[in-house]
Protein backbone atom coordinates (compact mmCIF):
# COMPACT_ATOMS: atom_id res chain seq x y z
CA UNK A 1 0.00 0.00 0.00
CA UNK A 2 2.86 2.75 1.03
CA UNK A 3 4.37 2.01 -2.76
CA UNK A 4 0.82 2.39 -4.27
CA UNK A 5 0.44 6.09 -2.31
CA UNK A 6 3.80 6.89 -3.08
CA UNK A 7 3.30 6.32 -6.90
CA UNK A 8 0.19 8.80 -6.35
CA UNK A 9 1.85 11.16 -4.95
CA UNK A 10 4.45 11.36 -7.76
CA UNK A 11 1.46 11.56 -10.38
CA UNK A 12 -0.40 14.39 -8.06
CA UNK A 13 3.74 16.05 -7.84
CA UNK A 14 3.97 15.96 -11.55
CA UNK A 15 -0.40 17.07 -12.38
CA UNK A 16 0.50 21.24 -12.50
CA UNK A 17 3.61 20.27 -15.01
CA UNK A 18 1.19 17.67 -16.97
CA UNK A 19 -1.78 20.57 -16.96
CA UNK A 20 1.51 23.31 -18.12
CA UNK A 21 2.23 21.37 -20.97
CA UNK A 22 -0.95 20.19 -22.28
CA UNK A 23 -0.95 20.83 -26.40
CA UNK A 24 2.40 22.60 -26.44
CA UNK A 25 5.05 21.23 -29.09
CA UNK A 26 8.33 19.94 -27.92
CA UNK A 27 11.34 19.28 -30.36
CA UNK A 28 13.65 16.82 -28.93
CA UNK A 29 17.02 15.74 -30.94
CA UNK A 30 17.89 12.34 -30.36
CA UNK A 31 21.44 11.51 -31.13
CA UNK A 32 23.70 8.89 -31.71
CA UNK A 33 25.94 9.36 -28.85
CA UNK A 34 23.05 8.72 -26.31
CA UNK A 35 22.06 5.51 -27.89
CA UNK A 36 24.66 3.39 -25.93
CA UNK A 37 22.20 0.31 -25.57
CA UNK A 38 18.60 -0.80 -26.06
CA UNK A 39 17.54 0.06 -22.55
CA UNK A 40 18.71 3.88 -23.02
CA UNK A 41 16.77 4.35 -26.23
CA UNK A 42 14.00 2.32 -24.46
CA UNK A 43 13.74 4.60 -21.89
CA UNK A 44 13.77 7.67 -24.25
CA UNK A 45 11.22 6.72 -26.40
CA UNK A 46 8.96 5.63 -23.43
CA UNK A 47 9.34 9.25 -21.82
CA UNK A 48 8.65 10.38 -25.74
CA UNK A 49 5.40 7.89 -25.55
CA UNK A 50 4.33 9.42 -22.19
CA UNK A 51 4.34 12.90 -23.42
CA UNK A 52 2.09 12.22 -26.42
CA UNK A 53 -0.28 10.36 -24.10
CA UNK A 54 -0.98 12.95 -21.57
CA UNK A 55 -2.07 15.54 -24.22
CA UNK A 56 2.28 16.99 -25.47
CA UNK A 57 3.01 17.38 -29.05
CA UNK A 58 6.99 15.76 -29.25
CA UNK A 59 8.35 16.19 -32.67
CA UNK A 60 11.92 13.91 -32.36
CA UNK A 61 14.32 14.78 -34.86
CA UNK A 62 17.61 12.37 -34.73
CA UNK A 63 21.28 11.76 -35.92
CA UNK A 64 23.59 9.28 -36.61
CA UNK A 65 26.74 10.04 -37.37
CA UNK A 66 28.55 7.12 -35.93
CA UNK A 67 26.53 5.02 -37.86
CA UNK A 68 27.09 6.35 -41.01
CA UNK A 69 31.07 6.06 -39.85
CA UNK A 70 31.03 2.48 -39.17
CA UNK A 71 29.03 1.71 -42.60
CA UNK A 72 30.86 3.82 -45.13
CA UNK A 73 34.35 2.31 -43.43
CA UNK A 74 32.87 -1.11 -43.58
CA UNK A 75 32.43 -0.22 -47.30
CA UNK A 76 36.18 1.08 -47.73
CA UNK A 77 35.40 4.83 -47.61
CA UNK A 78 37.43 6.85 -45.30
CA UNK A 79 35.23 9.82 -43.48
CA UNK A 80 36.84 12.87 -43.85
CA UNK A 81 35.34 16.21 -41.89
CA UNK A 82 36.39 19.62 -42.53
CA UNK A 83 35.39 22.48 -39.95
CA UNK A 84 32.77 19.24 -38.57
CA UNK A 85 30.91 18.83 -41.28
CA UNK A 86 31.67 15.64 -43.10
CA UNK A 87 32.64 16.02 -46.66
CA UNK A 88 30.11 13.89 -48.58
CA UNK A 89 30.55 13.20 -52.05
CA UNK A 90 27.71 10.89 -54.05
CA UNK A 91 28.72 7.78 -52.88
CA UNK A 92 28.67 8.95 -49.10
CA UNK A 93 25.33 10.98 -49.38
CA UNK A 94 23.75 7.26 -50.91
CA UNK A 95 25.11 5.65 -47.25
CA UNK A 96 23.88 8.59 -45.29
CA UNK A 97 20.13 8.13 -46.69
CA UNK A 98 20.39 4.70 -46.37
CA UNK A 99 21.38 5.18 -42.62
CA UNK A 100 19.40 8.31 -41.06
CA UNK A 101 16.11 7.56 -43.97
CA UNK A 102 16.40 3.67 -43.77
CA UNK A 103 18.14 2.04 -40.94
CA UNK A 104 18.26 4.37 -37.87
CA UNK A 105 14.85 5.82 -38.53
CA UNK A 106 12.78 3.00 -38.85
CA UNK A 107 14.37 1.24 -35.82
CA UNK A 108 13.17 4.39 -33.82
CA UNK A 109 9.49 4.60 -35.30
CA UNK A 110 9.23 0.56 -35.05
CA UNK A 111 9.98 0.94 -30.97
CA UNK A 112 7.44 3.77 -30.25
CA UNK A 113 4.55 1.59 -32.03
CA UNK A 114 5.95 -1.45 -29.43
CA UNK A 115 5.29 1.02 -26.71
CA UNK A 116 1.82 1.96 -27.34
CA UNK A 117 2.51 4.97 -29.44
CA UNK A 118 2.08 6.21 -32.76
CA UNK A 119 4.76 7.42 -35.53
CA UNK A 120 5.48 8.46 -38.68
CA UNK A 121 9.46 8.12 -39.78
CA UNK A 122 10.08 10.79 -42.58
CA UNK A 123 12.74 12.70 -43.79
CA UNK A 124 12.92 16.69 -44.37
CA UNK A 125 12.85 15.48 -48.25
CA UNK A 126 9.57 14.25 -48.09
CA UNK A 127 7.12 17.10 -48.71
CA UNK A 128 10.24 19.16 -49.50
CA UNK A 129 9.93 19.75 -45.66
CA UNK A 130 13.59 20.68 -45.42
CA UNK A 131 14.57 22.97 -48.06
CA UNK A 132 18.36 23.24 -48.38
CA UNK A 133 20.85 24.98 -49.86
CA UNK A 134 24.35 23.70 -50.41
CA UNK A 135 27.34 25.45 -48.33
CA UNK A 136 30.96 25.74 -48.46
CA UNK A 137 33.59 24.80 -45.62
CA UNK A 138 34.46 27.69 -43.88
CA UNK A 139 37.85 28.05 -45.92
CA UNK A 140 35.54 27.65 -49.03
CA UNK A 141 36.67 23.97 -49.77
CA UNK A 142 34.04 22.54 -51.59
CA UNK A 143 32.22 19.31 -49.04
CA UNK A 144 30.17 18.15 -51.36
CA UNK A 145 26.36 17.48 -50.57
CA UNK A 146 26.06 19.39 -47.14
CA UNK A 147 23.13 21.65 -46.71
CA UNK A 148 21.94 24.32 -44.41
CA UNK A 149 18.24 24.70 -43.73
CA UNK A 150 17.20 27.66 -45.84
CA UNK A 151 13.47 27.19 -45.04
CA UNK A 152 10.83 24.78 -43.65
CA UNK A 153 7.63 23.63 -44.85
CA UNK A 154 5.83 22.88 -41.64
CA UNK A 155 2.52 21.67 -43.24
CA UNK A 156 3.67 18.17 -43.52
CA UNK A 157 4.24 18.26 -39.48
CA UNK A 158 0.62 20.11 -38.75
CA UNK A 159 -1.37 17.57 -40.77
CA UNK A 160 0.69 14.59 -38.60
CA UNK A 161 -0.11 16.32 -35.47
CA UNK A 162 -3.58 16.78 -36.78
CA UNK A 163 -4.05 12.96 -36.88
CA UNK A 164 -2.22 12.56 -33.31
CA UNK A 165 1.08 10.90 -34.46
CA UNK A 166 4.84 11.37 -33.19
CA UNK A 167 6.63 12.68 -36.27
CA UNK A 168 10.37 10.91 -36.35
CA UNK A 169 12.62 13.07 -38.24
CA UNK A 170 15.54 12.08 -40.21
CA UNK A 171 18.16 15.43 -40.55
CA UNK A 172 17.77 15.23 -44.76
CA UNK A 173 17.26 18.04 -46.88
CA UNK A 174 16.38 18.37 -50.36
CA UNK A 175 18.15 21.38 -52.46
CA UNK A 176 16.42 23.22 -55.73
CA UNK A 177 18.31 21.19 -57.82
CA UNK A 178 16.26 17.95 -56.57
CA UNK A 179 19.73 16.42 -54.66
CA UNK A 180 19.34 15.21 -51.59
CA UNK A 181 21.68 17.23 -48.54
CA UNK A 182 23.10 15.78 -45.79
CA UNK A 183 22.14 18.58 -42.98
CA UNK A 184 23.81 18.83 -39.49
CA UNK A 185 20.81 17.23 -37.11
CA UNK A 186 21.36 19.83 -34.12
CA UNK A 187 20.75 22.70 -36.75
CA UNK A 188 17.83 21.16 -38.52
CA UNK A 189 16.08 20.60 -35.06
CA UNK A 190 16.34 24.10 -34.43
CA UNK A 191 15.07 24.83 -37.65
CA UNK A 192 11.94 22.47 -36.81
CA UNK A 193 11.66 23.90 -33.52
CA UNK A 194 11.52 27.54 -34.93
CA UNK A 195 9.24 27.10 -37.79
CA UNK A 196 6.50 25.02 -35.24
CA UNK A 197 7.04 27.77 -32.78
CA UNK A 198 7.70 25.15 -30.43
CA UNK A 199 7.26 25.83 -26.25
CA UNK A 200 10.68 23.90 -26.11
CA UNK A 201 13.96 22.42 -27.56
CA UNK A 202 15.55 20.02 -26.15
CA UNK A 203 18.68 18.20 -27.43
CA UNK A 204 19.85 14.96 -25.63
CA UNK A 205 23.92 14.89 -25.04
CA UNK A 206 26.19 12.38 -23.75
CA UNK A 207 26.83 15.09 -20.92
CA UNK A 208 25.37 16.76 -18.14
CA UNK A 209 24.94 20.10 -20.11
CA UNK A 210 27.18 23.49 -20.63
CA UNK A 211 29.63 22.93 -18.00
CA UNK A 212 32.46 26.07 -17.10
CA UNK A 213 35.17 22.90 -16.59
CA UNK A 214 35.03 20.58 -19.19
CA UNK A 215 34.01 17.00 -17.76
CA UNK A 216 33.19 19.00 -14.21
CA UNK A 217 29.43 18.83 -13.40
CA UNK A 218 29.67 20.35 -10.46
CA UNK A 219 30.28 23.43 -12.12
CA UNK A 220 27.51 23.12 -14.49
CA UNK A 221 25.82 26.14 -16.14
CA UNK A 222 21.91 25.83 -15.05
CA UNK A 223 21.03 28.86 -16.97
CA UNK A 224 22.04 30.62 -19.59
CA UNK A 225 20.99 34.08 -21.65
CA UNK A 226 21.26 33.90 -24.91
CA UNK A 227 23.69 37.23 -25.03
CA UNK A 228 26.20 35.08 -22.75
CA UNK A 229 26.49 32.58 -25.92
CA UNK A 230 28.86 34.24 -28.12
CA UNK A 231 31.68 34.77 -24.90
CA UNK A 232 31.21 31.30 -23.60
CA UNK A 233 32.03 30.39 -27.30
CA UNK A 234 34.99 32.80 -27.37
CA UNK A 235 36.34 31.49 -23.89
CA UNK A 236 36.07 27.81 -25.01
CA UNK A 237 33.56 26.98 -22.34
CA UNK A 238 31.16 26.21 -25.20
CA UNK A 239 33.30 24.10 -27.71
CA UNK A 240 33.48 21.23 -30.39
CA UNK A 241 30.01 19.89 -30.57
CA UNK A 242 28.43 21.62 -28.52
CA UNK A 243 28.96 25.04 -30.62
CA UNK A 244 26.53 23.81 -33.17
CA UNK A 245 23.72 22.94 -30.48
CA UNK A 246 24.04 26.14 -28.60
CA UNK A 247 23.80 28.12 -31.83
CA UNK A 248 20.90 26.27 -32.97
CA UNK A 249 19.32 27.13 -29.86
CA UNK A 250 19.83 30.25 -30.34
CA UNK A 251 18.29 30.55 -33.94
CA UNK A 252 15.49 28.35 -32.35
CA UNK A 253 14.59 31.59 -29.75
CA UNK A 254 14.92 34.00 -32.16
CA UNK A 255 12.53 32.53 -34.20
CA UNK A 256 10.15 32.48 -31.49
CA UNK A 257 10.75 29.00 -29.50
CA UNK A 258 10.30 29.74 -25.41
CA UNK A 259 13.14 27.64 -23.77
CA UNK A 260 15.75 25.21 -24.83
CA UNK A 261 17.88 22.90 -23.33
CA UNK A 262 20.72 21.08 -23.21
CA UNK A 263 20.98 17.87 -21.23
CA UNK A 264 22.42 14.35 -20.10
CA UNK A 265 20.16 11.94 -22.08
CA UNK A 266 22.35 9.25 -21.07
CA UNK A 267 20.25 9.66 -17.29
CA UNK A 268 17.37 7.33 -17.47
CA UNK A 269 14.06 9.47 -18.11
CA UNK A 270 15.88 12.16 -18.19
CA UNK A 271 13.15 14.08 -20.61
CA UNK A 272 10.43 13.45 -17.92
CA UNK A 273 13.28 14.64 -15.03
CA UNK A 274 13.35 18.38 -17.47
CA UNK A 275 9.83 18.34 -17.99
CA UNK A 276 7.73 17.20 -15.21
CA UNK A 277 10.07 18.30 -12.04
CA UNK A 278 10.56 22.11 -10.04
CA UNK A 279 14.25 21.52 -10.70
CA UNK A 280 14.52 19.94 -13.82
CA UNK A 281 18.26 19.40 -15.34
CA UNK A 282 20.96 20.17 -17.50
CA UNK A 283 21.38 23.88 -18.85
CA UNK A 284 18.97 25.88 -20.59
CA UNK A 285 19.26 28.56 -22.95
CA UNK A 286 16.79 31.55 -22.31
CA UNK A 287 16.02 34.72 -24.39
Amino acid sequence: MKESIQKAKILVEAFPYIKQWFGRTVVVKYGGSTRSGENELRNTLQDIVLMKFVGMKPVVVHGGGKDITRATEKLGFRSQFIDGLRVTDLPTMKVVEKILGGKINKQLVDLIHALGGRAVGLSGKDGAMLQASRVKSRSGKDIGFVGKVSKVNAAVLQSLDREKFIPVIAPLGLGKDGHAYNVNADEAAGAIAGALKAEKLVYLTDVPGICQKQKDPKSLLSTIKAKEVSMLIKKGIISGGMIPKAQSCLLALKQGVHKTHIIDGTLPHALLLEIFTPQGIGTEIIP
